[in-house]
């Protein structure tokens, strides 16, 4: 029987995960937005909730690497359904320590750090997905797809949680949250598999697209679905030795590190530092995630085109250089901007340029990692969290003691190192086994 056309399962499984980022990012960016409520509810110091920040970023960034690594051994599916529902489940709980309450900053603290824990596996599940469906041709657009899914989550939150804070208080907007992700994290279970063998509606055309295009020689073969389940993972010590892996991994510290100065503190430094209203904070707080929106999946096309064309050193490793350097200058120009309204636009251009740079990190990991990009992919989002942790207290420190334009200066700075670090990493340097590498057990079906 003649097949009438090709599926696109891949695509709309790709769609799935630009929601299921999206939602993840309303969950841990409402907290920004309802901070300053927060913080007057409990009767907090801005010091306290940068440590409440921080605390989520602690818990995600180090259940990254498990996280990873429970996604190689067991599937993106299950993995990322049990994270959806764990993390719609604290963010409820961030809406349940009642007011009035002794150690309300360590209870929250406790929970936010739990709630990281559950994130912390979309990402490196999202990238196994990628390696097991993505032709390596694809992998920029589509990671640029998914990862749109920061700026559009976080770009929602600001109005989404200003209204509902605004019309029945800051709790509801915690309540509301976590009800969306659970229902996301449904659909993605019963419309996701863990390989495209696995899933009945994917056309014989579209897997063979998949399996040609795929870097692996094992995923290409018919036994794909059999050999993915026993070929062993990268052992631990070949990925510590593996100097791309560290300068990916350093690099992603410096873009963490700048990324979670807009996702933590931007709303609060245009409501108290630059003294815009409630309204108006809301609404050039989403400047930059609407930017960073529009500039993952351009960025992905980029990439994919210019690796097409010229190779992968240009192509991945040439894009995110650049666009990580170009957002060291308009951070460092935005911050000396006298008009908020204006200097909100420059650092909304920063955030966009540094996001242009976000499939190339993705993409280069499931290159190096294949099979274990999961694994490989975590350990190196485990860097941007902790640059993350670290901007959520030093920015606050560095505004009090040297003012706010410093801690941007500071962002800046980080943007040129990440930029540099790129210099160093070759794109071609697979960590996985070769095929004839396997042992006749590993190998057979």
């Amino acid at each position: 029987m003649i097949e009438k056309s090709s599926s696109h399962i891949r695509w709309m499984l790709v769609f799935l995960l630009f929601l299921l980022s999206a939602v993840a990012f309303l969950d841990r960016v409402n907290i920004a937005i309802a901070g300053s409520s927060i913080a007057e509810t409990y009767g907090l110091s801005n010091v306290q909730l940068g440590y409440i920040f921080s605390s989520f970023l602690a818990g995600y960034a180090l259940f990254q690497t498990v996280g990873g690594r429970l996604a190689d051994r067991l599937g993106c599916r299950r993995v990322l359904t049990g994270g959806v529902l764990w993390w719609g489940a604290f963010t409820a709980l961030s809406a349940a320590v009642p007011t009035g309450i002794g150690h309300a900053a360590f209870l929250l603290m406790s929970i936010r750090f739990l709630l990281g824990a559950g994130e912390a596996v979309v990402y490196p599940a999202s990238n196994q997905f990628v390696a097991q469906w993505i032709p390596v041709r694809e992998r920029g657009a589509a990671n640029g797809l998914i990862f749109a899914g920061v700026g559009a989550g976080a770009g929602f939150t600001p109005p989404l949680i200003t209204y509902l804070m605004l019309h029945y208080g800051w709790r509801s907007s915690f309540w509301v949250c976590s009800i969306i992700g659970v229902l996301a994290g449904a659909v993605w279970f019963f419309a996701a598999r863990d390989t495209p063998a696995e899933h009945s509606s994917v056309s014989r055309s579209e897997m063979q697209t998949i399996r040609e295009g795929l870097v692996l020689p094992e995923v290409q073969s018919t036994s794909a679905r059999s050999l993915s389940k026993t070929r062993p993972l990268v052992p631990w010590s070949r990925v510590l030795n593996s100097k791309d892996v560290w300068a990916v991994t350093g690099s992603y510290f410096c873009y963490g590190y700048v990324a979670w100065i807009f996702f933590s503190w931007f709303y609060i430094y245009l409501a108290k530092v630059r003294g815009l209203d409630l309204k108006a904070s809301a609404f050039y707080a989403m400047l930059p995630f609407l930017a960073m929106a529009a500039a993952c999946p351009l960025g992905g096309v980029v990439s994919d085109r210019l690796t097409k064309w010229r190779g992968a050193r240009l192509g991945r490793c040439g894009v995110a250089g650049f666009s990580i350097g170009l957002a060291a200058i308009f951070i460092a120009l935005g911050s000396q901007v006298a008009s908020a309204r204006l200097a909100s636009v420059v650092l909304a251009g920063g955030a966009g340029a540094l996001y242009l740079a976000q499939s190339s990190y993705w993409s280069v990991s499931a290159g190096l990692a294949g099979s274990s990009s999961g694994s490989v992919s975590g350990f190196m989002n485990m860097g941007a969290q902790f640059g993350g942790m670290l901007t959520a207290s030093l920015t606050p420190a560095i505004a009090a003691r040297f003012g706010w334009t410093a801690s941007f200066l500071v962002a800046a700075a980080l943007c040129a190192l990440g930029a540099l670090l790129w210099l160093v990493v070759d794109p071609e340097n697979c960590l996985t086994l070769p095929l004839g590498n396997l042992s006749l057990e590993e190998s057979s079906v």
